[in-house]
């Protein structure tokens, strides 16, 4: 038996990274999976690699618009016939400028892409796992939710908020047999990475590779993590294992927060 036999499970931006590894680690446990993206093909070739027939399924849209987020919850009820694991794990960092050089609209679009989606997202799932007084949340923090770094405030600002928000939904829904924890991995090298990870380097005055270096050098491990780290992790707080952990930010970073 899995550790998640029975159980239904939604991931936003699920075909890749870390969202993909919780899939296929969801799924090996017994889980029913609903993943999420922008791209249809993008979404038809994941379910394609991850070979899991009726298990997976792909439901398109734009975590940065409510309605998205809410048809999101909804699609995946409609698929499966209810949600026990809501992971809000889509996000990112972009548009990097030192807080004195940064433009409205950039903070915004951060804050739609991290924050606002986590906010809809579970707001939408706590509207089903209230009723049946039961379910796992866990949002996508990182460990820049706990520390400063310079060049990235946008980013920063909104994994901080992400986690408390995290931390006052877990005090207000546990006693219904709900928990909501925040994952907060550090660097870890994927495609997202690749892309974001250049611009980022930039604003705080390193090369790509300067700026992987440093990640590895602040951990106590001295490397990365990789993306399968961080799912093993979501399974525990996804399963009866986890029943007893609610709000709180667990660091997947080799050592690397202070707290």
């Amino acid at each position: 038996m899995g550790a998640l036999d029975g159980r239904v499970a939604c991931i936003s931006g699920g075909t890749r990274g870390i969202g993909r590894a919780t899939a296929e680690a969801f799924v090996r446990e017994g889980a029913q999976v609903v993943i999420n993206g922008r791209s249809a093909d993008k979404g038809a070739a994941a379910l394609a690699e991850m070979d899991a027939g009726d298990n997976v399924h792909f439901i398109a849209g734009d975590v940065k618009k409510r309605e998205d987020c809410e048809a999101l919850v909804q699609g995946t009820v409609d698929k499966f016939g209810k949600i026990d694991i809501l992971f809000a794990n889509a996000g990112g960092a972009s548009n990097h400028a030192p807080v004195a050089e940064l433009t409205d609209d950039a903070m915004q679009d951060s804050l739609l892409w991290n924050y606002w989606h986590t906010f809809w997202t579970m707001r939408a799932a706590l509207g089903h796992m209230i009723p049946q007084e039961s379910g796992r949340i866990i949002t996508m923090s990182s460990v820049e939710g706990k520390v400063g770094k310079p060049g990235i405030s946008i980013y920063v600002a909104a994994k901080h908020a992400i986690n408390g928000l995290t931390k006052s939904a877990a005090q207000e829904v546990g006693t219904m047999g709900i928990t909501v924890n925040s994952v907060c991995p550090g660097a870890i090298e994927t495609d997202i990475m690749a892309v974001e990870g250049p611009p980022a380097a930039e604003a705080m005055g390193l090369t790509y590779d300067g700026l992987l270096d440093m990640f590895a050098q602040e951990s106590a491990i001295k490397r990365l993590n990789e993306v399968e780290d961080v799912a093993e992790v979501c399974v525990l707080l996804a399963s009866d294992a986890g029943a007893g952990i609610t709000g709180s930010m667990i660091s997947i970073d080799g050592g690397t927060s202070p707290y």
